[in-house]
């Protein structure tokens, strides 16, 4: 079925007119890994068939159809370990292709700000959890704050909630959060940035478990600590979907979102105060 897969997609590609190098610079992929596709040599996963039927710029009728064969062929499940070996950078290009034919992003992350809201000093004290190479750290960083453009694109919608752990954990210095939640901020006052938090104290109807991300109505993306799953069946997103909507309804918007991450900024800082005051003076 492969092979199947791989020649329609390559007869598609011939029937547009267009160049292997052309699509493939469409949709975030080496030339060669789009000949593998091609060939039957390597079996596209979902987010692959999205990206090159996007880049064909197929009907919706065919594009479901052919997504809906890479479902069932390809393996939902890919290992962080597998994006570590090929490179993350690449990765957050395949994601950028994605995001680029959205128009309705939605994010649910109950462990870390996300990540087109993320600052450069954030990003990295992420990926150097993850004992990764200086040059794959500094590659993915870039990579990861040029996705970031796409939030000041004012024909698409980006829609974010985060539980109030995740302005308190700490994965930087006081001084260093402090900033990351200004940035938190200031992208909430963007007028095609909608951003939620649900605090501690709310009473809950669902269980905080995993990050999802939601791409329109088509794709669900969901990060769970060892791989990342990728679903586009209706009956899943309509359930992340709903998951998102119940969470939504628990959410403090506004200015009272607003405060609350200025309240916690100003513990960062007043704590860095603390910290400086209690030094021994120099002798």
């Amino acid at each position: 079925m492969t092979a199947d897969m791989g020649s329609t997609l390559r007869e598609l590609r011939q029937a547009s007119g267009k160049e292997a190098k052309a699509v493939a610079r469409s949709a975030a992929m080496s030339p060669s890994k789009l000949s593998r596709i091609e060939t039957g040599k390597l079996s596209p996963s979902v987010m692959d068939a999205d990206r090159i039927l996007t880049a064909l710029g197929v009907s919706d009728e065919v594009r479901a159809g052919l997504i809906e064969v890479a479902r069932r062929e390809a393996t939902e499940a890919i290992a962080w370990r597998s994006y570590r070996r090929t490179g993350l950078h690449h990765h957050q290009d395949a994601i950028r292709a994605v995001e680029s034919d959205t128009t309705v992003q939605r994010v649910f992350q109950p462990s870390c700000i996300p990540g087109l809201c993320q600052t450069p000093e954030y990003i990295r004290a992420i990926l150097d959890r993850k004992e990764l190479t200086e040059d794959i750290v500094t590659r993915t960083v870039a990579a990861r704050l040029h996705r970031q453009s796409a939030l000041f694109d004012s024909t698409r919608s980006f829609r974010y909630l985060i539980t109030e752990s995740v302005l308190r954990w700490r994965l930087l210095s006081p001084p260093e959060m402090a900033v990351q939640l200004d940035r938190l901020t200031t992208l909430s006052r963007l007028p095609n940035v909608w951003l939620g938090i649900v605090p501690l104290s709310a009473p809950m109807s669902e269980v905080s478990t995993s990050s999802f991300i939601v791409y329109d109505s088509r794709l669900v993306i969901v990060e769970i600590p060892h791989a990342e799953i990728t679903t586009t069946e209706p009956k899943d997103i309509e359930l992340y979907r709903a998951k998102f909507d119940n969470f939504e309804l628990s959410a403090i918007v506004g200015d009272a979102m607003r405060n609350m991450i200025e309240g916690i900024r100003d513990e960062f800082l007043k704590e860095q105060e603390t910290a400086w005051n209690r030094r021994p003076e120099s002798a």
